[in-house]
């Protein structure tokens, strides 16, 4: 399965089964398993390099197992095919997202006529709540 220009898994390391589902379908949704679960390991996957894993297991949340299983569940469809092809999209969906890097956080600062800006808004607001005050006995 391709999911980028640089990264595809193999069909092997995706398991699906397929069980009864709950929702559209009428009684035909007692007889059938039209639902999909999708089982992708993603600690044990060869194709993936190790910042992909940790990005996707941060990004998969709930979904994730203890044991490094991502599953996804899709059962929102009538038909066995579109629910398998639902769940294969979802996970090619974050696959895509954890391979994109995070853009690093650069430090910033005011700016030193803010600052200065900010310092006379503050001596303005002192100096008008000073005036409320009672004056002092001497």
């Amino acid at each position: 399965m391709r999911i980028t220009e640089t990264l595809a898994i193999d069909e092997s390391e995706i398991e699906e089964r397929f069980v009864r589902a709950s929702g559209p379908g009428g009684q035909h949704v007692n007889t059938t398993s039209s639902a999909v679960q999708l089982r992708f390991d993603v600690k044990g996957s060869p194709s993936l390099p190790d910042a992909v894993k940790h990005r996707l297991m941060r990004l998969a949340g709930s979904r994730m197992t203890k044991t490094g299983e991502l599953i996804i569940q899709a059962d929102g469809e009538r038909s066995q095919a579109r629910n398998r092809e639902a769940a294969r999209e979802r996970l090619k969906a974050l696959l895509i997202a954890a391979t994109k890097t995070p853009k690093p956080r650069k430090k910033s600062r005011p700016s030193l006529s803010s600052v200065r800006r900010q310092k006379q808004a503050k001596k303005q607001r002192s100096d008008k709540k000073a005036l409320r005050r009672t004056p002092r006995a001497e």
